[in-house]
């Protein structure tokens, strides 16, 4: 299933192994702190698991969305170079 990945962390060093994770997980950078891709189910977990062991106990917001093909067919998107 498709997932977005979003993430407030203020830590450069948290913040930077968070996408790197992300990236591992063969998710697309879409925004700076935002990646985009496929996951299943049990890899889904497996990146919750390794993002919030990676946040440990300092400040950060990370959520992850599946988003089913209804939703993502609805989206609103601007691209221009």
């Amino acid at each position: 299933m498709r997932c977005l990945v979003v993430y407030d962390i203020p830590d450069d060093r948290v913040r930077t192994k968070v996408a790197d994770a992300c990236l591992d997980y063969g998710l697309d950078r879409i925004q700076y702190s935002a990646f985009l891709g496929e996951l299943s189910p049990t890899h889904r977990r497996e990146l919750m698991k390794r993002v919030r062991r990676l946040l440990g106990r300092k400040a950060g917001k990370i959520q992850l969305f599946p988003l089913c093909d209804r939703d993502w067919n609805q989206r609103d998107e601007i691209l221009q170079n």
